[in-house]
């Protein structure tokens, strides 16, 4: 089975989780220790994962098709007259 590929609003949304929500812990958490701000960045990587995972994706594309009036059908079934010259 493969993978589908990510859509544009997945990746953009999953993306900039990723980039506010460290900057959020890290000005929140005023953690200034290597280990501290690992593991901010990996919390932010799995949040930013499990957004761009629940971000609706889109269906395949539908045909809508309109209806016609009578009037527009018997015109389209019509025979144009022929003039006789």
């Amino acid at each position: 089975m493969t993978m589908p590929r990510p859509t544009a609003a997945q990746l953009t949304y999953g993306s900039c989780t990723v980039v506010f929500s460290t900057l959020a812990m890290l000005l929140l958490s005023q953690t200034s220790s290597g280990a501290g701000i690992a593991v901010i960045a990996f919390a932010a990587l799995l949040l930013g994962l499990l957004v761009a995972m629940t971000v609706p994706v889109p269906r395949g594309t539908r045909v809508v098709t309109v209806g016609r009036t009578a009037a527009a059908e018997r015109e389209k079934t019509e025979e144009p007259a022929l003039s006789k010259s």
